[in-house]
């Protein structure tokens, strides 16, 4: 008997299978990520929805947005 695998992705044509979220569900998952927090429940449905190049892809632009933050911060307040 062939045992599954719990994290294996479910076919697309299955109709348990959770949809993909799309890129603000992405995003959001990503921001969450950054501070840290997040409950287990919301975690593993990520795990299942999300699509690892959309959290690559938000990962670059919430990174690049926040860098981008902190250089304009230091900017102001040292007045250069």
């Amino acid at each position: 008997m062939q045992k599954l695998d719990p994290r294996a992705t479910p076919p697309r044509n299955d109709p348990a299978a959770p949809p993909r979220a799309g890129f603000l569900a992405t995003l959001r998952a990503v921001l969450w990520s950054f501070i840290g927090v997040r409950r287990r429940h919301d975690y593993e449905h990520d795990a299942r929805s999300l699509d690892p190049r959309a959290i690559v892809v938000a990962g670059l632009l919430a990174g690049l947005v926040f860098v981008l933050t902190l250089v304009a911060v230091v900017r102001l307040v040292v007045g250069s």
